[in-house]
């Protein structure tokens, strides 16, 4: 197939290139070249907005396009309505934030989504805007639309460090805060495993909308994954929540896979049954666990992290928590 990325060299654009490069396909990206530009050398890069050039890539036909890059409803329709001649069949990118109610557990993808207003903070925002952005690339292409609505994705290339923290936390050793339940249900999905899944799906020609929020895993799993992996003497120290709470903690960003019982729990418990019947699969955990630290460990040291808690507000909790103080 020929096959057009929008996007391609950062961290999900850049897995789903390589599983489509390792399926036989022939890629094209468009991009700013703002992430890697020398990626990919052997596959043929148009660099421009997707704001201001689109006509770039006038001239051209695709069996199929993945958007991996859109966020703005009048952009996505402006990618729709210029590709809908050229291409046959377009696969869009969205997220689970696209719902309104995810306090709930196990919502399938029928469940009512976020409508935009003004009074919505930014993470509010971008959910209902990735839900305006489905209905305008489904707009230009009826049946002829596959929406992916991911959770949270993990894996080597991922600069968010939402769980990259955590392998590389364990890996520097010495005693961890770690967030109690042990039993608290997680879902995530490596990089890798999605992008091999949505190409399959592409070669498909798969329509409709399918959540992509992975396996399920306990934080106990996880801990016992990133302690295998660890090179130096590991002690957990398994805090409650109302510690964490009491202490101002940050949920999701500060302290990485731990959100309050009251929050959006349903980020890490969404119904993945849909996916798995079109034949998502994923890989053992311990994998993903070795490579994201494998990965994290040749990146340069000088890089501040974009979550995760600072050394020495950790050691100050836990000392806290040791004395008794709470």
């Amino acid at each position: 197939m020929k096959i057009l990325i929008l996007g391609g060299t950062k961290f999900l654009g850049r897995a789903l290139t390589e599983a489509a490069i390792a399926h036989g396909h022939e890629v094209t990206l468009f991009h700013r070249g703002l992430h890697d530009a020398n990626a990919f050398p052997n596959v043929q890069h148009i660099i421009g907005d997707r704001n201001i050039d689109l006509d770039l890539l006038q001239g051209r036909d695709w069996d199929a396009v993945i958007d991996t890059s859109g966020y703005e409803p009048e952009s996505v329709l402006a990618a729709a309505k210029q590709l809908k001649n050229q291409v046959k069949h377009y696969t869009f990118i969205s997220t689970i934030s696209v719902y309104d109610g995810l306090k709930k557990l196990n919502v399938n993808e029928s469940a009512p989504v976020a409508k935009l207003t003004d009074q919505m903070d930014p993470g509010q925002k971008y959910g209902a805007k990735k839900a305006l952005c489905e209905l305008a690339v489904q707009q230009e292409f009826p049946n002829h639309t596959l929406v992916i609505r991911p959770g949270l994705i993990v894996g080597p290339h991922d600069v968010s460090d939402r769980f990259t923290y955590w392998p590389a936390r364990f890996h520097r050793g010495g005693e961890v805060l770690v967030p109690l339940p042990k039993e608290r249900k997680l879902q995530f999905i490596d990089v890798r495993d999605l992008s091999a899944w949505i190409i399959r799906l592409v070669e498909q020609e798969i329509v409709g909308t399918l959540h992509a929020s992975g396996s399920d895993y306990t934080m106990e799993e996880v801990v016992q994954a990133c302690t295998q992996t660890a090179e130096r003497e590991v002690i957990c120290t398994w805090v409650p929540e109302e510690f964490l709470v009491a202490h101002g903690v940050g949920e999701w960003m500060e302290l990485p896979l731990w959100i309050q019982s009251d929050s959006l729990v349903g980020m890490f418990s969404l119904d993945n049954t849909k996916a798995f019947a079109n034949g998502l699969t994923t890989r053992p955990l311990i994998e993903i666990v070795r490579d994201t630290l494998a990965w994290d460990q040749n990146c340069s040291m000088t890089v501040t992290r974009a979550a995760g808690m600072d050394p020495a507000r950790e050691v100050e909790l836990l000392r806290i928590w040791s004395e008794n103080i709470f």
